[in-house]
């Protein structure tokens, strides 16, 4: 019933099912079987069609029978090795949503996770100069500064070798970042030119966001007939606004294996006619980010969890590499 109506998205009645040489039934039969399920909530039958569609509690009962036998599976071949962060979930979420034809959405690890790797302090011109800041991750900032007088090449140079002695393994969100930079025990001079470099680093932890990976927006129009204007125009905003997602993506982060919400089970109204498939990947002892899709409650939700598990796999080997 859910595999037939997945592929046609057209109602499924018991001569359709009889046909099916897989099962073994008579029409007879089945018309009861479905009437049972039908009463207890699992099957609707819509308008005066002969045949009945899975409701959200039918799709949640066959998902929760498919979870425990939905084994990761090689289709997605994803191939992360020598790749930058931002390459990788970029790559991560074009394949993802290629291979299942649906909206496939990816979280960055957060930047309180993320380690300072190496500083530059790079003399531009006499009274320009420039700090990059190369994180855990792959990441590259740099900052531009302007002084009102030329810049001490010798003094330029110290600054990079205190600050990448004092600084790289530090966390970008770490309390001891700014006591480093204002060590009171270094002299005047040394200690103002290192508070003028500090919005290097101190604007980077504050003004970086959770980031978000979004691919295939128009797979899942194409794919879902949405009948209420209204219901696309809010799925649309709430991926613009972003925010609305990653809290809703933050719920997943905590679950150990697949995280399904199937329509009316998603708090947020404009989900409540999709179904969300996710998965976290990170370190042996710490969820770092989620892999989903979304899609129709009538998506092939075994292709669904077998490759966000293959993605969110891939993605843990890869920030293991970095971390």
């Amino acid at each position: 019933m859910v595999d037939g109506f997945a592929r046609t998205g057209q109602p499924v009645g018991s001569k359709t099912l009889a046909a099916d040489p897989d099962v073994t039934a008579g029409p007879s039969t089945i018309r009861n079987e479905l009437a049972v399920l039908e009463e207890r909530g699992l099957l609707a039958h819509p308008h005066t069609s002969a045949g009945r569609v899975p409701t959200d509690a039918g799709y949640r009962y066959y998902v929760d029978q498919l979870l425990p036998e939905a084994p990761r599976k090689e289709e997605l071949g994803l191939s992360l090795v020598r790749r930058e962060v931002d390459e990788a979930m970029k790559v991560t979420t074009e394949t993802l949503s290629q291979v299942t034809n649906l909206l496939a959405l990816v979280t960055a690890p957060p930047i309180a996770t993320t380690t300072i790797r190496h500083i530059e302090v790079l003399l531009l011109q006499p009274q320009v100069l420039m700090v990059v800041v190369i994180t855990s991750t792959g990441g590259v900032s740099k900052k531009v500064f302007t002084f009102d007088r030329p810049v001490d090449a010798g003094l330029a140079d110290w600054a990079g070798s205190y600050l990448n002695e004092r600084l790289v393994g530090i966390g970008l969100g770490a309390r001891m970042l700014g006591s480093r930079l204002s060590d009171p025990s270094l002299p005047v001079t040394e200690r103002a030119f290192l508070m003028e470099l500090a919005p290097a680093f101190t604007e980077l932890a504050e003004t970086a966001d959770d980031t978000l990976y979004v691919d295939g927006a128009h797979r899942l129009i194409s794919e879902y007939r949405f009948q209420d204007v209204s219901q696309l125009n809010a799925l649309m905003e709430m991926l613009e606004r972003r925010v609305s997602m990653l809290g809703v993506l933050s719920t997943a982060l905590s679950s150990r294996g697949a995280y399904v919400r199937i329509g009316v089970e998603n708090d947020e109204p404009a989900l409540q006619s999709l179904s969300l498939v996710a998965a976290n990947y990170g370190l042996p002892q710490r969820n770092l980010g989620t892999v989903s899709v979304i899609g129709p409650t009538r998506m092939d939700y075994s292709r669904a969890i077998r490759s966000v598990r293959e993605a969110a796999h891939e993605l843990s080997r890869f920030v293991e590499e970095l971390y």
